[in-house]
């Protein structure tokens, strides 16, 4: 509900015991900023599962790890005390992980050329995010596509992509030490370690649980196959961001690409913000959801240009917010301190190096498979209508068709369309929009978001969890 200077008009019913603006004590800040790291699923597995891929050597790894606590802290803090001024907590994104490790892969692109294209892409995404009288392009944009049905489709095409990472990596390969018995050991350990913690872990050892999980499944893992820690020792303490250091070179295909990608992170986002200043009973205007926006796509650009992911809104650390209470912007800027100081630290980026690919590929399992249901849960707003099944079902077998395209077909076809075949979120989610925009029945997809209403905005782990506050 907005009132006629266009500001959104807070819930009644007010969720934070501490406010927005209120401040905390340092040792509240220091136990607040922990638990939001806890939180943090992509951050503990995106960068050792792209650096594997690619067989970068550990300092490589090391450094994408860095880069990745480095960007999220600063964009967290751009969101705490300078651009959207919330409680809002931003980790690596699982779009631009996606994009780089596909396009990482493709013949004639490689790390360079995603990478470099991911920074044009960016520079695109924060023009179409820049705030003009108030608003910006994309808030428009957001206004006419964040219908659950959208959402939840744009989910299950995402994560169609990175299904070949999750449990391939968990066996392994014949020539790595492990396979298969060990690796699928180790795996299991780590995955059935992340799934107790998280459902009977209590309030403080579900936060960890990732962690956990990684732990246990490394030390499992070494029982049966040494790891050498000397790398750890041998290390420098502070970490140089590199300008572009994985090369530099564009491509337009790829561009086109990473837009399609990035876009929608920005209309989910926008929905979080509104569920979180409701929460705190906030006003929140069309500027300052732009400026959030416009926030996210500066940290875009900075990721592209070290090397590493661009950022989203973290659905559990909103969960977190409502599960403690504690609503205090001040808090998540402090979290957003702590992944900057880990982030500098080269020995703290090593150990996360030492975390086998498999016992990694163990956890993802897990954690895309949440991901997948929560667009499935998404889509549990959408009134099943002919129109509504046509559409998404067309977006579904297009987006998934491509990726089952024959590979002698492909090579017949120009580069660019071969790329954009094997991108399931741009082939099916174009195919989604532009359905939508033709066949959609604008009042019902009104009232289907009205009835799902701000609880779309967290998955389903992240609404037990406030539940239970």
């Amino acid at each position: 509900m907005t009132n006629e200077a266009g500001v959104t008009a807070p819930s009644a019913t007010k969720v934070f015991d501490i406010g927005i603006h209120e401040r905390l004590t340092f040792t509240q800040y220091a136990i607040l900023a922990f638990q939001n790291i806890f939180g943090m699923t992509g951050m503990f597995v995106f960068p050792g599962i792209l650096g594997r891929s690619f067989q970068l050597p550990v300092e490589q790894i090391a450094y994408l790890y860095g880069m990745t606590f480095l960007v999220a802290g600063l964009v967290t803090m751009f969101q705490g005390i300078g651009f959207l001024r919330l409680p809002i907590v931003q980790g690596p994104y699982v779009g631009s992980f996606i994009g780089l490790l596909v396009l990482g892969h493709t013949p004639g692109l490689g790390l360079g050329a995603a990478f470099g294209s991911f920074f044009v892409a960016s520079l695109i995404w924060a023009i179409l995010a820049v705030p003009i009288r108030g608003l910006s392009f994309l808030a428009l944009f957001g206004r006419l596509f964040k219908a659950p049905l959208i959402g939840g489709i744009m989910v299950l095409l995402l994560t169609m992509q990175i299904a070949s990472v999750s449990l391939p990596n968990w066996i392994g390969l014949p020539s790595s030490p492990g396979f298969a018995k060990i690796n699928f050991l180790a795996g299991l350990v780590s995955a059935v370690v992340f799934i107790l913690l998280t459902l009977w872990g209590g309030k403080w050892f579900r936060r960890s649980a990732i962690l956990a999980g990684l732990i246990v499944g490394t030390a499992c893992y070494s029982g049966f196959v040494p790891i050498s820690f000397a790398p750890v020792v041998t290390s420098p303490w502070i970490v140089v961001p590199r300008v572009f250091p994985f090369g530099f070179e564009v491509r337009l295909d790829a561009v086109v690409i990473f837009v399609f990608l990035l876009v929608p992170s920005s209309i989910a986002s926008m929905a979080l913000y509104q569920v979180v200043a409701n929460w705190g009973n906030e006003k929140i205007t069309s500027l300052r959801m732009s400026e959030g926006c416009f926030a996210v796509a500066i940290g875009a650009i900075i990721a592209a240009a070290v090397g590493t992911f661009s950022t989203t809104v973290y659905p559990d650390n909103m969960g977190m917010l409502r599960s403690t209470r504690v609503g205090s912007r001040y808090g998540t800027a402090a979290a957003g301190v702590l992944l900057v100081v880990l982030g500098s630290c080269v020995k703290f980026d090593m150990l996360l190096v030492m975390v086998p690919i498999v016992v990694l590929a163990g956890v993802a399992t897990v954690l895309f498979g949440i991901v997948m249901v929560h667009g499935i849960h998404l889509l549990a707003g959408t009134e099943w209508h002919d129109r509504n099944l046509i559409i998404a079902g067309a977006a579904i077998m297009v987006g998934l068709g491509g990726l089952f395209v024959d590979p002698e077909t492909a090579k017949a076809l120009p580069l660019t369309v071969q790329l954009v075949l094997k991108q399931s979120a741009v082939t099916g989610g174009f195919t989604l929009l532009l359905l939508y925009w033709l066949l959609g029945d604008k009042a019902k997809q009104q009232a289907s978001l009205e009835y799902r209403g701000a609880e779309l905005s967290m998955p389903v782990s992240a609404q037990d969890k406030a539940g239970g506050a």
